[in-house]
């Protein structure tokens, strides 16, 4: 029964990887050695530690030091069902004890570049990190692995991980991008923070350098595990926080690509200005900027405020609007909007602030500010992250949305690392834009940004909801798609309008302009997704 049932949800994330991937680039010569691959980054790095990060601001400049231990298919990114073993051997293993129990052979041929020989042992410690780090330890997600009972090393070449119940999240779980492999060396030594200011992975790339606010260097490592791979002797991450520096590096070739995405016009304008030189790949994007109201702080602390902030947003025309602007398209709800676990259209309409009567809705809202006491609105301010595309764009536009019933709102932006440390550690804020990015589509889990704060290791609104909190693991625990659809909905119309604990602006789309000598990279539904370099080659 549970294979049937799993095969069901398998076969429309197929459909849906069919979906995303419409613009594949056409088949490659062989790869050339050599060169360094120059890209630029528009955001800066807040640390090195994938395992609490969430940015790509780390992850396209780190990630290539690192390894996984299984990762999606780099020749075929843009699947959701598509794995690979990196530092493991063979396929993926097929799941034992009634699809509760996963061993996995480790490779014994992988050294950190430190010298040091790669066991299950530092695989194990690198989960155990992830998913149960000690008291003061962050883990960005370590609600994507609640399904695991234990994670075991009874050899060195073997890795066991024992679940609670059986669970079609757990194996794109494991392919984060963000599972970076720590060396269980380095952290008995060195403490669980040490690898967010050092780097000493397994990946294609050595650690050259950092110079903040300028550049990351990487070097070719010779003793990768992957034969033949990496084919570049380096590359170079150069930090660019302004979108038209990082156009005008890609217009006079003193980068090939930015990794992240473009919004219509620039592509447009690139294009006119190169011509062949330059190649165009297109996806849809894991990934919302959503609204942020701080629970303990009033008067966000009210429901109906929280629900009058949603119901002014006209995502629909907004979507018309921003879609020509920035890097922002599609409505959407708590899922990515082409997975079969998704809210149709008919089915948004029905949650606030997806009304199609944008009137109507915003007539809502001043009626519940008026019963909680604000007939003639008030003034608050709007955290917001420091990067043009989308955050400032998105921020600005909701800011005039708000006008609209009669709120006073002012904008902060702070730089990345500011931004974090807000959201984090500080939490000094009215309402803030915040995000869901993910990047294996993985809706069973990426939707945990919505639980109770001391479960979801990136929920800063902070909130408790036990309600959601049981109708997550209901949902994954329960291997019927069409009963699993049936609980998201009601997830989603508690998360979003019930409550209006946080709610979504718009879903992303992904335009990726590169010089059209670079080659072997492919884009995928995320911008964190493939961006390990080893398959990376320049065609100069």
């Amino acid at each position: 029964m549970w294979n049937t049932r799993l095969k069901t949800l398998v076969v429309g994330a197929a459909l849906l990887a069919l979906a995303v991937w419409s613009f594949a680039p056409p088949a490659e010569a062989a790869p050339k050695k050599g060169g360094t691959l120059k890209f630029v980054v528009g955001s800066k790095i807040p640390s090195y530690d994938g395992h609490i990060e969430s940015t790509f601001g780390m992850i396209h400049p780190i990630r290539p030091f690192y390894s996984l231990l299984i990762r999606v298919n780099p020749d075929n990114p843009a699947s959701p069902t598509d794995f690979v073993c990196d530092v493991c051997e063979g396929g993926i293993p097929q799941p034992t004890e009634g699809h509760t129990k996963y061993t996995f052979k480790i490779r014994g041929d992988i050294t950190f570049h430190s010298g040091q020989k790669l066991t299950s042992a530092d695989v194990k410690a690198t989960y155990d990190k992830i998913i149960s780090p000690p008291k003061g330890i962050e883990s960005n997600r370590k609600a994507f692995f609640s399904m695991v009972k234990s994670v075991t090393a009874p050899d060195p070449k073997t890795l066991v991980f024992k679940l609670k119940y059986p669970t079609g999240a757990f194996v794109p779980a494991l392919a984060l991008p963000y599972n970076f492999i720590y060396s269980k060396a380095d952290l008995d030594k060195h403490g669980y923070k040490w690898h967010q200011k050092n780097v000493n992975g397994t990946g294609a790339f050595r650690f050259v350098q950092h110079q903040p606010g300028a550049f990351v260097e990487g070097k070719r490592y010779d003793k990768y595990h992957h034969k033949g791979k990496p084919h570049l002797d380096g590359y170079r991450a150069i930090s660019a926080p302004k979108m038209a520096i990082r156009l005008q590096a890609i217009r006079g070739d003193r980068a090939a690509i930015e990794f992240r995405g473009f919004p219509p016009k620039a592509r447009d304008d690139l294009k006119k200005a190169l011509g062949d030189k330059l190649t165009v790949q297109e996806s849809d994007w894991n990934c919302n900027l959503m609204v942020t109201p701080n629970h303990k702080r009033k008067p966000f602390d009210d429901a109906r405020v929280r629900r009058a902030l949603t119901l002014a947003i006209d995502r629909w025309g907004g979507s018309k609007y921003l879609s020509r602007i920035a890097i922002v398209k599609t409505v959407g709800g708590v899922v990515f909007p082409k997975h079969p676990l998704a809210a149709t259209k008919e089915e948004l309409t029905k949650i606030a602030g997806y009304w199609p009567d944008i009137n109507k809705s915003r007539a809502e809202a001043k009626r519940l500010l008026k019963e909680a006491g604000y007939p003639n609105g008030f003034e608050f301010t709007l955290h917001n992250r420091g990067v043009d595309q989308p955050y400032k764009v998105v921020g600005t536009w909701v800011i005039d949305q708000w006008r609209k019933i009669g709120l006073k709102v002012k904008q902060w932006v702070q730089p990345s690392g500011p931004f974090y440390a807000t959201l984090r550690k500080k939490k000094n804020f009215d309402v803030s834009i915040d995000f869901n990015c993910q990047s294996v589509i993985n809706p069973l889990v990426d939707v945990s940004k919505f639980i109770s704060d001391d479960r979801a290791g990136n929920q800063y609104a902070q909130y408790q909801d036990r309600q959601l909190d049981k109708w997550f693991e209901e949902m994954n625990k329960e291997p019927d798609v069409k009963k699993q659809r049936a609980i998201m909905r009601k997830y989603e119309k508690r998360a979003l309008d019930e409550m209006a604990h946080q709610f979504v602006t718009l879903w992303w789309y992904k335009i990726n302009p590169h010089r059209s000598y670079v080659k072997g990279w492919k884009i995928a539904p995320s911008h964190y997704l493939n961006q390990h370099l080893d398959n990376v080659w320049l065609d100069q």
